[in-house]
């Protein structure tokens, strides 16, 4: 069963991605609770594919960040991190300008694998934009004699 972690706050979580993908993306987390994780992300240019629709890539950012970090409060205790092997995404609608939210909602936190359902919106109004799912592998530390 997984552990929900008080020690990790939102603002670490964003000052984590501030270098990254993430951070250069403009994605905000929100709001952390126990098996959920709210989060935003400001529309840009940058979002868009050169047929001015907001590009797939950046709405499957945004919910795979919020899934990812959402698995890092829930890792098992003793767990050393975690990777993504399968993620799906159904994409449903379109933004031109605002923000787009995301909420990541555990399904499954197990010692081996989590599965998160993430729902992403238009923030104004609360449209569907994508439904997404991911599958998160639980990484534990190497023994001294697997190492070898």
């Amino acid at each position: 069963m997984s552990d929900f972690r008080l020690d990790i706050s939102v603002d670490a979580l964003n000052e984590r991605g501030g270098e990254y993908l993430p951070g250069y993306l403009g994605i905000e987390l929100v709001e952390l609770q126990p098996n959920s994780l709210r989060s935003r992300m400001p529309v840009k240019k940058l979002h868009f594919a050169p047929n001015n629709f907001l590009h797939a890539a950046s709405i499957v950012a945004l919910a795979d960040t919020t899934c990812g970090y959402a698995t890092i409060v829930h890792l098992p205790e003793g767990a050393e991190s975690f990777t993504t092997i399968e993620l799906k995404s159904n994409h449903l609608g379109t933004v031109t300008e605002g923000s787009i939210a995301c909420v990541a909602t555990a399904q499954h936190l197990g010692r081996n694998t989590q599965v998160w359902d993430a729902v992403v919106t238009d923030e104004a109004s609360g449209r569907k934009l994508a439904l997404f799912r991911c599958t998160q592998m639980i990484l534990w530390p190497r023994s001294p004699k697997a190492a070898a």
